[in-house]
């Protein structure tokens, strides 16, 4: 379980400095914004989350390209702003690398969630919103007591701001609401930075296993290694004493020469 440095400010800032990865964020989501009005429907068609085209077509991209995809200027607008609102302080507590790790993370986790709920549908999902829910799981969990005005007006804490969120999402996606929103999405993406934050799924940590086994077969492998080489030296050591009895490497056995040109080549490449 992750230690959270649990802040518990009142409120926002008003002046929030846009941190490296939230700046490329905001970059690459809007050129792909822009085109989207240039290109037109075929873009969203291709690079949107559709069940359908990876089923029959393979495009197993799209879990990944739906998240830079937007359906309008507002839908834009409001994502960036939950990004820029909420991931700022992420990314100056883990990092840049760690905040982006989460984020795509989130995001996709968030499309294989929404894929493998929807797989019958024809409809097609696009948006950052799963990784924004991701987002704003991880502020909650972190700064649960700061306060977020809504409409500028109504100071409501974060962490009840969350859960009404959440739950709204629920129940619309229990309701099956054709309003337009991608309920699976946000659901996801929040399950999954709940779970990566709650049970310590970061990156680092997944791999630490891996390192550890590849590191021991690597010291295994060394020691067989050295076992081999010191039982080739010992062989070695037996043949010369043989030369000096027999009076000449002309004299020894086939077997014996090998053994002295097997040891030769192996000194000559580890000189190399």
């Amino acid at each position: 379980m992750v230690n959270f440095n649990r802040h518990n400010y009142s409120s926002f800032g008003l002046r929030r400095a846009i941190t490296p990865g939230i700046k490329w964020l905001l970059i690459v989501n809007g050129v792909v914004y822009l085109l989207q009005l240039l290109v037109g429907p075929k873009l969203t068609l291709y690079f949107g989350l559709s069940p359908r085209a990876i089923l029959n077509g393979f495009c197993i991209w799209q879990v990944v390209t739906y998240m830079f995809l937007h359906g309008g200027f507002l839908h834009i607008l409001f994502n960036m702003f939950m990004l820029w609102m909420f991931g700022t302080d992420l990314e100056r507590q883990w990092g840049t690398r760690e905040f982006l790790k989460f984020y795509f993370l989130t995001g996709i986790g968030a499309g294989i969630i929404t894929f493998l709920l929807t797989i019958s549908s024809v409809g097609v999902t696009i948006g950052a919103s799963g990784a924004i829910f991701g987002i704003l799981v991880a502020y909650a969990m972190l700064y649960p007591n700061r306060l977020v005005y809504i409409y500028f007006l109504f100071p409501v804490r974060v962490k009840y701001l969350v859960m009404f969120l959440i739950g709204f999402g629920v129940l619309a996606a229990w309701r099956g609401a054709d309003d337009g929103i991608a309920h699976f999405a946000h659901l996801g993406g929040a399950l999954i930075a709940y779970l990566y934050l709650k049970q310590d799924w970061r990156l680092s940590r997944l791999w630490r296993p891996l390192r550890r086994f590849t590191s021991r077969r690597k010291s295994k492998t060394k020691l067989r290694e050295n076992r081999k080489s010191a039982e080739l030296m010992s062989e070695v050591d037996r043949i010369l004493d043989r030369i000096n009895e027999l009076g000449g490497y002309e004299n020894l056995s086939e077997q014996e020469k090998k053994i002295l040109e097997k040891a030769s080549k192996r000194l000559s490449n580890k000189r190399e």
